[in-house]
């Protein structure tokens, strides 16, 4: 069974780019980007900060297909905007896979500066310092945390394939 990673954070703090990175690194690997799967739904999508939102068949969808590609020996480099309850229901159902999970967090000015360097459709803007916030209150363990404000993008890769720090355990977060 291959090893399963979920990076999250809020929009713009990059969690594509280093998800990306990591998944190159790895030898047997997938890349699961959280958006892809939400916006596979066309006809009746509604954004998922909104009532009326599909998550309920996107996460049933996100943990079937990472538990394909486990059990087919892949190693999983997942990312997507995950509260701290649902990494708590994911961990659960992810008991018996070796899972490193980490926060991406950056400061108010490096998450802006990020968003605007996405086409302008992409861009997040203000949501941005929303999320950033939610996350900092979310009281995550601070095993899991990275600041990457001052890591170039292979530093941030090699901390989170490298540090031990991030396998989660059942008895924390």
């Amino acid at each position: 069974m291959g090893r399963l990673y979920i990076l999250t954070g809020p929009a713009g703090v990059g969690k594509s780019t280093i998800s990306k990175g990591i998944a190159k690194r790895l030898e047997k690997s997938v890349l699961l980007e959280g958006d892809d799967f939400y916006h596979q739904v066309i006809g009746s999508y509604v954004p998922a900060w909104k009532p009326g939102n599909h998550l309920d068949i996107f996460w049933k969808v996100c943990i079937d297909t990472i538990n394909n590609y486990l059990n087919a020996g892949y190693d999983v480099v997942f990312n997507y905007i995950i509260s701290k309850d649902k990494f708590i229901e994911l961990k659960n159902i992810f008991e018996n896979v070796e899972l490193k999970f980490v926060v991406l967090l950056v400061d108010e000015t490096t998450i802006l500066k990020r968003d605007r360097k996405r086409p302008e459709e992409y861009q997040m803007k203000e949501r941005c310092l929303v999320l950033l916030n939610e996350f900092l209150n979310n009281n995550y363990d601070d095993n899991y945390i990275l600041y990457t404000d001052k890591l170039s993008i292979n530093q941030t890769i090699d901390e989170i394939i490298n540090n031990e720090k991030y396998y989660t355990k059942q008895d924390n977060l």
